[in-house]
């Protein structure tokens, strides 16, 4: 129990750092969102400080003094309101998010289940296979995508698969003659659009978990649970399966409950590079506009969900490792 509650207090803490933070940080930036939209259509017009106001008025940028826009701020957080986003406007931030998080969840989180599942399985084979050829291919083929630029790569994949060979669209999530609908037709068109930037995810990010969880059972085999179920006379792929296996996931679990709260924040390059409609393209058109509503939007529910998903793996340590109920009984 004292363990959950110092989790509890850690998280509270936690989240009110980030708020703040998040209120701060697009407020430190150079110039202001009216600047932005300016040189936008300085081309086309003639901006006079008149029409400087109005469009302050229109977005609803605030003048007030700092500390009543962070008490203003925190009101609105609490009841995640953002506001009108000054990018898509009228749009409003929840629109937006609501509208983009949907596909970042598919594509990213589909990605990041199935890298961190094979990934984890390679690891173990590559660990109980150590000195083997099968182990050699796997942590270099492994090595040599973790290191690999991922941007590159896409880039690659998108220029043969897609352009050079026509085998995958360019962008975007649907063709532009489909309508969004729980329909076959659709399902079946938004699963081809996401086919190349899901894969480019998970061969991106699969060798950190197979290197990971390699490295994390070669350090367990050493240990003396381990030496005494090898005197016993079990088998050793038994050993390695039930025993090294379950302790050395461990550390993953963590690793993997972050990654799951980073998944609302899209993959920024993959997003960009297939032009792909979730929140880190959302977050990218937000900074270079400097839209201050979408950002914090963005950057709060970012925060809060990695947040939270450390908090619910500290809950599932407590629940798989007996180690630490003692330390937090203690």
């Amino acid at each position: 129990m004292r363990y959950f509650v110092r989790r509890i207090i850690f998280l509270v803490g936690t989240l009110w750092v980030a708020v703040t933070v998040n209120f701060i940080i697009p407020r430190l930036m150079p110039g202001t969102p009216v600047e932005a939209m300016m040189a936008r259509f300085r081309a086309h017009a003639n901006f006079t400080p008149a029409a400087a106001k109005a469009i302050e008025e229109m977005l609803g940028i605030s003048t007030a003094p700092l500390y009543q826009q962070y008490w203003h701020y925190l009101g609105q957080a609490i009841h995640f309101n953002f506001g009108v986003s000054y990018t898509y406007f009228p749009y409003t931030v929840s629109y937006m998010i609501g509208r983009a998080l949907p596909w970042t969840l598919c594509l990213v989180g589909i990605a990041t289940i199935i890298s961190f599942a094979l990934g984890t399985v390679l690891g173990i084979v590559a660990a109980s296979r150590r000195g083997r050829g099968s182990d050699a291919v796997l942590t270099t083929a492994s090595s040599f995508t973790s290191a690999f630029p991922y941007f590159w790569f896409a880039l690659c994949a998108l220029y043969f698969l897609a352009f050079k060979f026509g085998w995958f669209p360019l962008s975007g999530a649907y063709n532009a003659n489909q309508t969004p609908a729980a329909s076959a037709s659709f399902l079946a068109d938004a699963a081809y659009h996401g086919v190349l930037p899901g894969v480019t995810i998970v061969i991106a990010s699969i060798g950190g978990w197979l290197l990971g969880m390699r490295n994390n059972m070669i350090n367990t085999l050493n240990e003396d649970y381990v030496l005494l179920a090898q005197a016993k006379g079990l088998r050793d792929s038994w050993v390695s399966y039930m025993y090294v296996a379950r302790n050395a996931l461990l550390p993953n679990i963590t690793g993997f409950a972050i990654s799951l709260g980073f998944v609302v924040s899209g993959s920024l390059l993959t997003e960009i590079v297939f032009g792909y409609p979730g929140i880190g393209y959302l977050l990218y058109n937000a900074v270079i506009n400097e839209d201050y509503p979408l950002m914090q939007g963005l950057f709060l529910i970012i925060v809060v969900c990695v947040v939270v998903a450390n908090f619910l793996a500290d809950l599932v340590y407590v629940l798989v490792d007996p180690r630490v109920r003692r330390e937090g009984a203690a």
